[in-house]
């Protein structure tokens, strides 16, 4: 009877109730409100930039809205632990927002492509300090036992996400009004601001105040500008030397985490795949690579299908929701079988991918309707296959936190997966201009970019798979 007890308590202080129970629940929601700003605000822009690119052009700097936007969501991720040091819980998430705020306004208000970028880029000063934020708030408000569900909790917010966005930008779109789809963001902002300034903790750390590792983020901003910058020339040898360049500046990153210890970007052993917290750290990386292809399918939907802008964003919707039920649905698996769990749901975003890249292919006997169904299947793949590991994936780097730098881990994981999405998204970029999505462009230019995006990118579940095997073999 002792022994049944004992499990019975145990499973009680991991559940959902235990979350929600003893004053923990309106924390939880507030860091979620978060997370769900920034992520309602990436499918949102991701469902009105068709419609922004034929009122101020820009076709061939489509992807760089979203890695303008996680290049600098990076900086903000990395000077988080700065701030909640500085500033304590409560101002750090005050000057988030204010920063989102800001850089909404001016997405409102842009009349040209540079003025969306700018806006876009401060956005994600603000998004990316926000989202970094509320996982890191996780360790400070909530006790061990609840990680999982925590997590799991905000994971989901891109579930809610999913569907606030496409239909926020969606209907505003269709009204040819995609300014005013900004706008309501703001009002999310004011609320957002009016809670966390109600709930939040405002206790600043006791520890020394880490410093900005300025010189790195320049490398790391410089390394993904050069993918993208390279993805605008139709010459291949340019496309390959960008590619080449980016890589330089990830390696001198690595160097001079090496050689200075005090100011990390990430913590100790992340850049060696022989430490287990690297190997974890590569397996983030590269699945969240394989769902940049997101931001292409609105684009592809409504060129090769006529689909309307709230009919082409919620496909993408599709990926967010595989996550998100799939995330709850198996955050409270057991320790043990979490390794299994991984390397399935990696192999289940493989399918997903490998059949996205098979109906690609120009085949007649396939009906619209039939591409249709299939595609939406394997979207949801692959979004079940990521949310599958991914609540476990996040706590292995916080058990695995190297002694003294438990804070640096803890902000690192939104820091490897914004990096992660920056060079997926330039990749991205650079794989459909190569595939003809501006020459020869048309139907013709953006069915083959597809295949050709989607058919790359099936890459990277497959090497995250490798990884597991090797690990698990070590």
């Amino acid at each position: 009877m002792k022994g049944t007890n004992n499990r019975s308590t145990a499973i009680e202080n991991t559940s959902w109730y235990a979350l929600f129970s003893n004053g923990n629940g309106i924390k939880a929601v507030t860091l979620a409100l978060g997370v769900m700003l920034h992520a309602t605000n990436v499918y949102l822009a991701t469902t009105v930039m068709p419609s922004i690119i034929k009122e101020i052009g820009g076709l061939e700097y489509y992807a760089w809205n979203t890695t303008l936007f996680v290049v600098a969501s990076v900086i903000g991720s990395v000077i988080s632990a700065n701030r909640i040091s500085k500033l304590g819980p409560r101002k750090s998430y005050q000057l988030a927002i204010l920063v989102f705020s800001v850089g909404t306004l001016v997405c409102s208000l842009a009349s040209s492509m540079p003025i969306l970028l700018l806006g876009r880029f401060i956005q994600g000063l603000g998004g990316g300090l926000l989202f970094a934020l509320s996982y890191a708030m996780i360790r400070i408000v909530f006790s061990e036992n609840l990680w999982p569900r925590a997590m799991a909790l905000i994971s989901g917010m891109w579930g809610i996400a999913a569907f606030s966005g496409p239909f926020i930008g969606g209907i505003f779109a269709e009204q040819n009004e995609w300014r005013w789809a900004f706008g309501v963001l703001l009002i999310i902002c004011l609320v957002i601001l009016i809670i966390s300034s109600l709930i939040l903790p405002n206790t600043k750390s006791a520890k020394e105040i880490p410093s900005i590792p300025f010189l790195k983020l320049l490398m790391l901003v410089l390394a993904s500008f050069s993918v993208s910058a390279g993805s605008i020339f139709e010459n291949s040898s340019v496309n390959i030397a960008g590619v080449v360049l980016a890589l330089f500046f990830l390696y001198m990153v690595k160097i001079r985490e090496n050689k200075n210890s005090e100011v990390r970007l990430l913590p100790s052993g992340s850049y060696s795949l022989s430490s287990s917290l690297g190997k974890v750290y590569a397996v983030m990386s590269l699945l969240t690579i394989a769902t940049s292809i997101e931001i292409f399918v609105p684009y592809f939907a409504q060129v090769l299908n006529g689909f309307s802008p709230i009919q082409s964003g919620y496909l993408t919707v599709l990926i967010a929701i595989g996550w998100t039920l799939s995330s709850i649905l198996f955050s409270g698996v057991k320790a043990d079988f979490s390794n299994k769990l991984i390397l399935s749901g990696c192999t289940l975003m493989l399918i997903g991918l490998a059949g996205l890249t098979i109906i690609s292919f120009p085949m007649d006997i396939t009906s619209t309707s039939t591409k249709l169904v299939l595609t939406c299947i394997f979207l949801f793949a692959i979004g079940m296959g990521i949310g599958a590991g991914w609540p476990h994936l996040l706590t292995k780097v916080f058990s695995l936190a190297p002694k003294g730098e438990e804070e640096l881990t803890s902000t690192s994981v939104t820091t490897v997966q914004l990096i992660a999405t920056a060079f997926g998204a330039a990749l991205a970029g650079l794989v459909s201009n190569v595939g003809g999505i501006t020459n020869p462009g048309g139907f013709e230019g953006t069915q083959n970019a597809s295949l050709v995006l989607y058919g790359t990118f099936s890459l990277a579940p497959l090497l995250a798979m490798i990884i597991i095997v090797f690990r698990n073999k070590k």
